[in-house]
């Protein structure tokens, strides 16, 4: 049996390719990876093989070169760029004598490095767990007694079965604190719908620049850094759009290639937060030379988890390395608007308000309102809430407004302040829909 270390510094990574060529976004990203983990590369092997070996997924021959690299650089640590079996993974450990960590593995540590809140430690553990329980071994025997000889014979359970039942336990355990969680979290997006604001997510690859932009808007410190899935925890924030009134923006997790499905399923109840979003903001690295590739790969896991449909608008950033001027795109039919920006330099982001007030511009009435002298506190909020266009005073000492704002606040002022409705004439800034009244329930 292989001494397991507590930490697996010196790395040796092993890239393979089944049925293709190895690109060097794939060597890249994940070199990348084992160095976020923390990992110290001693030794990379590159490996191209048409379809996988049953025992070890390569042949006998590159386990023996992979094995010489060991002892040569004293790595502690294999790190294979793909996912391995459980069994592969313990014929491996036999064969080149070191520990050996396939991709899902080295992710799965990666998030448990990184998680901060309670529910992500929670989801990051119910992965992992999944995980183990597929990958379990003969660590220790003194335990077990059905192996027989003087003092151990007789009924009792192996040391696996003790720990796949003790898994088995906790896993339960987890999901139904996460169930908690969800529920938790249903109950605040009800509660979001019910006032009216609606949600807008931050989602794209890894190191995409999400967590930057979303301090640039908010003015915010979520923690930021030149790392894969540098934050885990989503984090939410109310964010005005000037007269189009008041969204949250929702920080989530990043993607990657290839995302493991145990973190697919252990994080659902996070990305359900994508999923019921009303406008996700894909954000894309403009100076990245792989770009396309992972804009795809952000799309399938969105497919994966049912936010396919959500509406989209893509932001390009960092086009202060790119070269790029900051502009807007609008959107055609077939397509989505582009946005271009730093979240660095800051340049671009008011193209950014821009094209969500166009998104969020449904939401609006556009009309006329006309106050006495007395109402003053009304005039006061509604230039609070930037919904006035224009004003002129009348003969009598009032005023009238010009008015433009999201129909929930205009209803929630009418109601706070009892505004008589025949003062108020509405017409929407939608085309077609013609003249909208406010009646005793509200506006119609």
């Amino acid at each position: 049996m292989i001494e397991r270390p507590r930490s697996g510094e010196k790395a040796c990574l092993i890239y393979v390719g089944l049925g293709r060529s190895l690109s060097d976004h794939d060597t890249d990203e994940f070199r990348a990876l084992a160095e976020s983990a923390g990992a110290v590369v001693v030794d990379e092997l590159k490996i191209n093989r048409a379809s996988p070996a049953s025992r070890y997924l390569l042949g006998s021959g590159k386990v023996e070169e992979i094995r010489n690299a060991v002892k040569a650089t004293g790595a502690e640590l294999v790190l294979f760029g793909v996912a391995l079996r459980p069994s592969q993974e313990r014929n491996l450990e036999k064969a080149v004598e070191c520990r050996v960590l396939d991709r899902t593995g080295l992710i799965l540590d990666i998030f448990a490095n990184r998680a901060r809140s309670s529910e992500g430690k929670l989801q990051v553990e119910l992965a992992q767990l999944r995980h183990m329980s597929t990958r379990l071994v003969r660590g220790w025997t003194h335990l077990e007694r059905q192996k027989g000889g003087i003092g151990l014979r007789g009924p009792g359970e192996t040391q696996l079965e003790t720990d796949r039942r003790l898994l088995a336990v906790r896993i339960k355990q987890l999901r139904r604190r996460l169930e908690k969680v969800r529920k938790r979290r249903a109950m605040s997006r009800r509660n979001r719908k019910r006032s009216g604001v609606p949600t807008v997510a931050l989602v794209g690859y890894t190191n995409a620049g999400k967590s930057t932009l979303f301090n640039a808007l908010t003015a915010e410190a979520v923690y930021t850094a030149d790392q894969l899935f540098a934050t885990l925890d989503p984090t939410m924030r109310r964010y005005r759009l000037g007269r189009s009134g008041e969204i949250v923006l929702a920080d989530t997790v990043g993607f990657v290639g290839d995302l493991p499905h145990e973190l697919v399923a252990a994080f659902r109840s996070t990305l359900l937060e994508t999923r019921e979003a009303d406008l996700l903001l894909h954000i894309i690295d403009a100076a990245d030379p792989w770009r396309d590739e992972k804009e795809r790969a952000v799309n399938e896991v969105l497919e994966e988890i049912g936010a396919g449909r959500v509406p989209q608008i893509r932001v390009f950033n960092k086009i202060d390395l790119s070269g790029q001027p900051a502009r807007l795109d609008s959107s055609s039919e077939g397509d989505k608007a582009r946005v271009w920006l730093s979240s660095v330099s800051g340049e671009g982001l008011d193209l950014l308000a821009e094209s969500l007030q166009i998104h969020f511009r449904s939401r609006l009435v556009h009309g006329a309102l006309e106050l006495t002298a007395a109402q003053a506190g009304v005039r006061a909020r509604l230039y609070e809430l930037q919904g006035v266009v224009a004003e002129s005073c009348l003969d009598d000492g009032g005023c009238r407004l010009e008015i433009e704002l999201p129909r929930i606040e205009l209803e929630r002022l009418c109601k706070q302040h009892e505004l008589d409705p025949g003062c108020l004439k509405i017409f929407s800034c939608e085309p077609n829909e013609g003249f909208l009244q406010l009646r005793a329930g509200g506006v119609r």
